[in-house]
């Protein structure tokens, strides 16, 4: 009995992650056209037909249309029940870690942002002043439902990254964006010191690798969106920054 309860909490709040992700796809896709995420239904990018609500099921709809818009008949993009998904499967992993609590809800509030930022900043370079406004949020919240770091520890977490790639920027042109300089300051008062410093390695490990594929194609545009891959480490430091940290420390009789 307990073990179908759970299958069924699981579903639920995969079906709650499936539904946001929906909504992150008209994010990620108005945002950058400036078009209002709060008002007129969903339509169609190509042909601008509105879409019914029974075409608009997350996931299974992409599936019922064959990935086809129902009026135009265009190719509808794979990414759009992609995101759904991803997002789906952080829910159920975020729900994993914290079970159904107020602690679960702040880790998937800030996690559904960051695959929004994600997204908008691989399509544009840009990210969003909106977002990491919107990322306050929970990081707002974090300072209540995760009352074991510090006020000291989150100040510094504002700084310990956010600082140093705002010197970087003002010396080297194009080292970073604002909006990454932005992010990492939202994500320091989060996350606290330790853990900022973690998500910033993460981000730059991955991101490094990228530049170094894209330094051996030789391709003509250098330039890359790093946002990202900062959201992943970000993510990663949210949910298993401590347990990382106590390995390394361990590795080493720290």
């Amino acid at each position: 009995m307990v073990e179908f309860i759970n299958f069924i909490l699981y579903v639920y709040i995969f079906v709650i992650g499936i539904v946001i992700g929906s909504f992150l796809n008209v994010v990620i896709y108005r945002v950058p056209l400036e078009i209002s995420v709060a008002k007129g239904r969903s339509f169609c990018p190509r042909c601008h037909a509105q879409i019914k609500g029974y075409h608009n099921i997350p996931v299974l709809s992409y599936f019922w249309l064959r990935g086809k818009c129902a009026d135009c008949g265009e190719s509808i993009s794979i990414r759009y029940p992609l995101v759904e998904l991803f997002t789906g499967l952080i829910a159920i992993l975020i729900f994993a870690v914290y079970g159904f609590s107020f602690q679960w809800l702040v880790v998937f509030s800030a996690g559904a942002i960051l695959i929004g930022i994600t997204m908008i900043d691989f399509d544009t370079m840009i990210i969003p002043n909106g977002l990491v406004i919107a990322l306050m949020a929970p990081a707002l919240l974090s300072f209540f439902f995760f009352p074991q770091l510090g006020i000291l520890s989150r100040v510094i977490g504002i700084f310990a990254i956010s600082l140093p790639m705002l010197i970087l920027a003002l010396f080297i042109p194009d080292a970073f964006g604002g909006g990454d300089i932005k992010l990492m300051a939202v994500a320091g008062f989060m996350l606290g010191w330790g853990n900022t410093l973690l998500a910033a390695f993460i981000g730059l490990l991955l991101g490094g690798a990228v530049a170094v594929v894209l330094l051996a194609k030789k391709t003509p545009d250098k330039h890359m969106a790093f946002g990202p891959y900062l959201c992943i480490g970000i993510m990663t430091a949210l949910l298993f920054g401590d347990i990382i940290i106590q390995w390394y420390l361990n590795l080493f009789g720290l």
